[in-house]
């Protein structure tokens, strides 16, 4: 069981990194963002790339655990 609560509190930590890093940035540089009169356009591909990288990452870790 302590495998799975470390793998837990990584996840929590990585998690708590990432989210306080995109509210300080606002957006990652990659991010397209449009903006016309009335409409904005914004597609995160910077922020999805490294959510995908992380998100990779710990499935891994889970998968070597058991």
């Amino acid at each position: 069981m302590s495998d799975i609560g470390r793998l837990l509190i990584m996840t929590g930590v990585v998690l708590v990194i990432f989210g306080l890093f995109v509210s300080v940035v606002g957006k990652l540089p990659g991010d397209i963002v449009i903006k016309k009169d009335n409409f904005t356009f914004y597609f995160p591909i910077a922020t999805l790339i490294l959510l995908s990288i992380i998100l990779s990452f710990l499935f891994y870790l889970f998968s070597k655990l058991f």
